[in-house]
């Protein structure tokens, strides 16, 4: 050992130094040539799972010689032996007089010939590989060169291990980058972060009431009605907060069952019901250093609101079935489309809960109020659907701008991200059908250009072009009384106007349409609808 100190130092360091197995494997060859005959250094990869061997790195001194195989199969009993071999540790040698056991014939490339040296790599537990040395022509080992390679084993298994666990991160980078663009194509996403459109609008106000709250660890309160983006606000908050490396948790408080709010946002200990098989950390817990949003928080019950608010107090709670208080760190961001002061009035929420986590109100305002972001909102969500379904990317039209902008919008963005949906599958990546989105029909022919409406005289056009709100109107009453006040099902106006029916209820309310005087008068005859 001692005498092989100096070149066992040099080929460690190059072991070391460098993590792909085919450079690091070239060094130390360099360094080997110096003290023994060697003309090729091979390193061989074992997987006994596919039964075979697979050459990973290749050193050869001056000409390459004849190409070796870079896989070699062997049948399962020729690798059991092998493996057998390998965990021996043993240094096998091929020369003129003595030839390699039978159990490595599988491991030498067809094409080496000569002299050779052949060591097992990795441990009696785990065998990885082999290390082939051959000599040159008229060259061959000896036996103080087979000592040598006994203590080039140890580093040569730690480049091969090195190499090892970079193809694993390189596989492992590949995987979550194919998931990733899975996900962003799912979410019609060209970057993970979120994307607030109207910053510099109708959102202005709304955004520097954020900036404010955002570093300190005040509750947050944010009012917008349905499809507005309070989650998006709330991760706007979370995201610029010092927390913003912790953990950000939704819990949506009017979907889970009333008997089993407890379990999940506080969680449970074993045995704590029937079922509670294992302890379970509630949602609290787990956005421990980090943000919780409470969205709809209106719809928890009063036995609920007292344990939030001890929480709020204290910040501390007591699992199910526990009798141990854990001590959180958590911000609260509480959302809700709901009079949470008019409940506090009728008992439904209460006062000193509304006190707490009404710190810093938000206001989201409806996308009615903030008409001059639908441009800019419909070229966002125009872009996201092209992704998301894979089509070329269609931008909204100068008059689809205008129909969408004079639409109510009861949805607010979200009615309006599936309008443009349901627009851009409609147009099949040629154009976007906002009008055929909206639920608007037209008799305008589809395999003809539209020539325009004939030129009229200014006073005579204002009188017969009436105003959106009204056509519509009138529109959707001709499709009720052609279904009998019917609005789903095959023979329903929504099917007849091409509509989502929630769509059409929403328009109905808004334009002030009563469906039941479309429906027949019930007779003795007949039963009523």
């Amino acid at each position: 050992m001692e005498e092989f100190r100096e070149v066992l130092l040099d080929v460690w360091r190059e072991a070391c130094r460098h993590i792909e197995i085919g450079e690091s494997t070239g060094n130390m060859a360099a360094i080997l040539q110096r003290h023994m005959p060697l003309e090729r250094v091979l390193v061989r990869h074992v997987d006994p799972q596919r039964s075979c061997l697979e050459t990973l790195a290749l050193r050869a001194a001056g000409p390459d010689g004849p190409e070796l195989d870079v896989r070699s199969e062997c049948s399962a009993p020729a690798m059991k032996r092998l493996l057998e071999w390998c965990r021996r540790g043993e240094i096998a040698r091929r020369d003129s007089e003595v030839s390699l056991p039978s159990e490595l014939r599988c491991v030498v490339p067809s094409g080496i010939e000569g002299s050779l040296l052949v060591g097992p790599l990795g441990d009696a537990r785990r065998p990885v590989g082999v290390l082939l040395l051959a000599a040159p022509p008229g060259r061959s080992f000896t036996a103080r060169h087979v000592a040598l390679t006994r203590v080039l084993l140890e580093p040569f298994s730690v480049a091969l291990e090195n190499d090892r666990r970079l193809r694993e991160t390189e596989a492992l980078r590949e995987a979550a980058e194919a998931d990733k663009r899975s996900l962003l194509t799912r979410l019609g996403r060209r970057q993970l972060a979120d994307t607030i459109v109207g910053v510099e609008a109708g959102l202005g106000a709304v955004m520097e009431r954020v900036e404010l709250v955002a570093r300190s660890d005040a509750p947050v309160l944010i009012f917008g009605e349905t499809g507005t983006g309070k989650e998006l606000i709330a991760r706007a908050i979370h995201g610029r907060s010092n927390r913003s490396a912790g953990p950000f948790h939704r819990v949506n408080c009017g979907a889970i069952p009333p008997e089993l709010i407890d379990s999940q946002l506080f969680g449970h200990e074993q045995g704590a019901f029937t079922g509670a098989v294992e302890m379970r950390r509630g949602w609290f817990e787990r956005a421990d250093g980090g943000t919780l949003f409470l969205d709809e928080i209106g719809e928890l019950p009063l036995a609920a609101q007292v344990r939030l608010l001890r929480i709020l107090q204290d910040g501390q709670l007591e699992r199910v079935g526990g009798q141990k208080a854990i001590h959180l760190d958590v911000r609260i961001v509480a959302a809700t489309h709901c009079d949470l002061a008019g409940m506090v009035t009728e008992g439904r929420f209460r006062e000193d809960l509304w006190y707490r986590i009404a710190v810093f109100p938000v206001f989201l305002p409806p996308l009615r109020e903030r008409r001059d972001d639908i441009p800019a909102l419909a070229q966002h969500l125009a872009e996201r659907a092209a992704t998301r379904f894979g089509l070329p990317l269609v931008s909204p039209s100068a008059e689809d701008v205008e129909l969408l902008a004079s639409y109510a919008w009861p949805g607010n963005v979200r009615e309006l991200a599936a309008v443009i949906d349901r627009a851009a599958i409609l147009g099949n990546g040629k154009r976007l059908e906002v009008i055929t989105a909206l639920g608007i029909t037209t008799d305008r022919p589809t395999s003809m250009p539209d020539p325009g409406p004939p030129r009229q005289e200014p006073a005579q056009a204002s009188r017969e072009i009436l105003p959106l709100d009204v056509a519509m109107r009138r529109h959707i009453e001709k499709a009720l009384a052609a279904t009998d006040g019917r609005i789903e099902g095959p023979h329903g106006a929504a099917r007849l106007l091409e509509i989502n029916p929630h769509t059409l209820r929403a328009r109905m309310r808004k334009l002030g349409i009563n469906w039941q005087r479309f429906r027949p008068t019930a007779t003795s005859d007949s039963p009523a609808r």
